[in-house]
């Protein structure tokens, strides 16, 4: 049976923009499951709901809304990787792409590398946008409030704040799996900093017998080389929740916290993160749950 979950980001999301994440969530649920439902592939379905996500301007930091660095500008890191061949596509610091997951993908299937990043990466875009498009209201707001701490600091620039970096993860009817993440980084990051997302192994992940997104601190995620860790436990024998679990302790042990979610060849969806929030989504096509979670939690999904 096909399967689709996806995330919003972990962290902290105001009461305000909630409703915004739920109708976010649920586009990405429609858009990934058309393909399923279809008969399609596990990454097509997994980069439309991605894609979905990127194109939100009201809620998630990835593609329009992605958080400017500390010169204010939007650098975009995505993946993708297809688990049935392992072959994977990823880009990072890029500026003119509309969707940096589908960028990811002409990576995967037209070059023979699996990273490319900035000018480099940018030079594939087919209908390259002007970056200033992907600056929102409330990014610009955000830059302009961290901007103020740091005069109000006279002194350092203030860490880099946020993390809502998105991912869906698909199981299709022939029982493949694929990943995709995307993201803006970090408020404030210096320019040219690639988190965890586009590193295939660490944000990204997928093979004959799991797929995994991660979202949170990506530094503490490339440390812990997160997603290729969880799928090393399972093939070991470890059961899912315990490797979800051991997952965040890792990445806890780097300094940092987050959340994943994961597909697996057998039909199991689960999440875990130990932040505020997560911004959550899953559906087989007769259950569509859409929420933003607030209790850190892990949780494997009873499978029909």
């Amino acid at each position: 049976m096909p399967k689709l979950i996806v995330h919003g980001g972990a962290g902290t999301i105001a009461e305000a923009r909630r409703s915004a994440y739920h109708r976010g969530l649920r586009a990405a649920l429609a858009a990934g499951w058309a393909v399923l439902d279809a008969g399609g592939d596990a990454v097509e379905a997994a980069l439309r709901a991605v894609e979905t996500m990127e194109a939100d301007a009201e809620a998630f930091n990835a593609g329009v809304g992605g958080s400017p660095n500390r010169d204010g500008e939007v650098e975009l890191d995505a993946a993708v990787v297809r688990g049935a061949d392992g072959s994977a596509g990823a880009v990072a610091a890029v500026r003119t792409a509309p969707s940096a997951v589908r960028l990811a993908d002409v990576v995967r299937r037209t070059t023979p590398h699996v990273l490319l990043v900035g000018p480099g990466a940018d030079a594939l875009v087919e209908r390259p946008i002007d970056p200033a498009h992907l600056l929102t209201p409330h990014s610009r707001a955000a830059w302009e409030r961290w901007r103020s701490r740091q005069a109000e600091a006279d002194a350092a620039p203030p860490p880099p704040t946020g993390s809502a970096t998105v991912g869906a993860v698909a199981l299709d009817a022939a029982g493949d799996l694929a990943a995709a993440t995307s993201t803006g980084g970090v408020l404030g990051k210096w320019p040219g900093r690639v988190g965890d997302a586009p590193i295939v192994g660490a944000g990204t992940y997928a093979d004959r017998a799991v797929a995994v997104s991660c979202t949170g601190r990506g530094e503490a995620f490339l440390r812990a080389v997160t997603a290729k860790a969880l799928a090393e436990r399972l093939a070991a024998g470890a059961g899912l929740d315990d490797a979800l679990a051991r997952a965040l302790a890792d990445v806890r042990d780097h300094g940092g916290e987050g959340g994943l979610i994961v597909a697996t060849a057998d039909g199991r969806l689960a999440y875990g993160f130990d932040t505020a929030h997560l911004a959550l989504g899953w559906t087989d096509g007769t259950t569509t749950v859409a929420e933003v979670l607030a209790e850190a939690t892990v949780v494997v999904l009873p499978t029909p």
